[in-house]
């Protein structure tokens, strides 16, 4: 059906005192004795345009004002009476599109997050959530602009995979057999299944990018991946969005060049383009906000070693959870202490030891650590994992072996360091996670839209 968008209607003026015909949804409503008014609001802008209802014109209002009811209106885009600069809209008449009963349940009172989890289908109708996904659009298209304009290629890698990058075993496993007692053992269960070999959904694309970056020199790959993960924090999810690049010809100190352009990119866009949700976000969520995001695009991330970060965690007055030990990782109270309370800002830890990370993180000449990178940020934590791969073949071997992986099921990426390999480098992006940090949203299922958690599914 013809109709004007909300935010066009808002933000040109050649449509004022002229008539137009919007939809929308009724967020709130008020009547008095000769008028009616209503805030609509049909998701293409955080404002609500207000509609008002002469009684003598149109007759019956009280079946236009039920919240969450589905309207039509035409009538005549007029300046407002009350707001300054702002329009609305005096109808002439209405058609009930999608008619709401009482039981609604998103009424005018303020709902917790937690409320709004039990009803995801229905808390995208909230202004909070408007917000979040208004900016979740966003962010999703700089990341693609920052890579295409880069000239990286985006590939789509495999969800099905037969290998476990991670090799922490937190895969969830693909089947067509189900549960059975048939079979005498898991060789025999495999074998007859689908692909005739265990298969699981992927943790990661990185071993897929991997293969494309040393074709294409520079790519990306963005959408879900997949954890078994048996965690219940506000960081974790089973299913989430993955922003991974792979570069070619790229040492450790290139890669962090580039996620920190990346991150400066995303949050100069989200700056620029949502002024509205940002200011919404630091009036609900986090006080500072702006400020703390302008602070962060203006300025150099720092660069911390791994070994620097212990001994500064060892002389912290602070009494952690989690003891600190050169050789244990980092725990989320670790990772925000160095960014909130030392740094204020991004902080890029370098140099892990090589026993807490990945089989694929090429060695120091140290013998004991890894040409790797976690960015960490106030609020939230770890939001990019990041490494150069290791590009040598006999030493890929020998941490494999070390941490007991078969071969079996890595021959092509063991290939690449037969092949004309060459020094190259990649990061994992969790996509909610900088998401949260640009919202100031605490919890990662507010910034999904189907949170898939330990024992949630719906």
């Amino acid at each position: 059906m013809k109709h004007i968008d909300l935010i066009d209607i808002m933000s040109d003026e050649s449509y004022v005192n002229t008539e137009v015909t919007v939809c929308g949804w009724v967020r709130t409503s008020r009547d008095s004795k000769n008028m009616a008014f209503i805030e609509l609001n049909d998701g293409t802008t955080l404002k609500h345009l207000q509609i008002v209802i002469d009684k003598a014109v149109i007759d019956n209002s009280a079946a236009y004002m039920k919240l969450g009811s589905a309207l039509r209106i035409t009538g005549t885009l007029v300046p407002s009476a009350v707001k300054q600069g702002g329009v609305e809209i005096n109808a002439a008449s209405i058609d009930v599109l999608g008619e709401c009963p009482a039981e609604y349940p998103l009424q005018k009172k303020r709902h917790t997050l937690e409320y709004l989890r039990t009803m995801p289908h229905l808390r995208v109708r909230t202004n909070t959530f408007n917000a979040v996904f208004r900016v979740r659009s966003v962010i999703a298209n700089a990341i693609h602009e920052f890579f295409q304009k880069r000239h990286f290629v985006y590939v789509q890698p495999p969800l099905i995979t037969a290998s476990d990058c991670e090799g922490a075993g937190e895969m969830f496993q693909v089947t067509t057999i189900g549960y059975s007692d048939q079979y005498k053992s898991r060789e025999e269960y495999y074998a007859d299944d689908f692909f005739g070999k265990k298969a699981g959904l992927s943790v990661t694309a990185q071993l897929e990018g991997e293969v494309a970056a040393l074709a294409f020199g520079k790519i990306y790959t963005f959408g879900p991946s997949f954890r078994a993960e048996n965690s219940n924090t506000p960081r974790h999810v089973a299913e989430f969005w993955h922003v991974e690049p792979e570069v070619a010809f790229a040492e450790l100190p290139d890669i962090i060049e580039i996620a920190e352009d990346m991150i400066k990119y995303i949050i100069n866009t989200v700056l620029e383009t949502c002024p509205d949700e940002i200011a919404f976000f630091d009036q609900h969520f986090e006080k500072g906000l702006k400020d703390k995001l302008v602070n962060v695009a203006s300025n150099d991330f720092v660069v911390l070693d791994y070994t620097d970060a212990i001994e500064l965690l060892k002389k912290a007055d602070v009494d952690f959870v989690y003891p600190v030990e050169w050789g244990s990782d980092l725990q989320t109270e670790h990772e925000r202490y160095i960014t909130e309370q030392v740094y204020n800002k991004p902080v890029f830890v370098t140099n892990y030891p090589k026993d807490i990370k990945s089989f694929y993180m090429k060695q120091n000449p140290d013998g004991k650590t890894v040409a790797a990178t976690d960015l960490l940020v106030p609020g939230v934590g770890e939001i990019i994992g990041c490494s150069e791969r290791e590009a040598d073949l006999d030493k890929l071997l020998a941490a494999m072996e070390a941490k007991g992986m078969s071969t079996e099921d890595y021959q092509d990426y063991l290939d690449l360091r037969r092949f004309g390999s060459v020094p190259h480098s990649g990061f994992g992006l969790g996509f909610e996670r900088i998401i949260m940090y640009v919202t100031g949203i605490s919890n990662i299922r507010d910034v999904i839209l189907y949170p898939r958690t330990v024992g949630s599914i719906r």
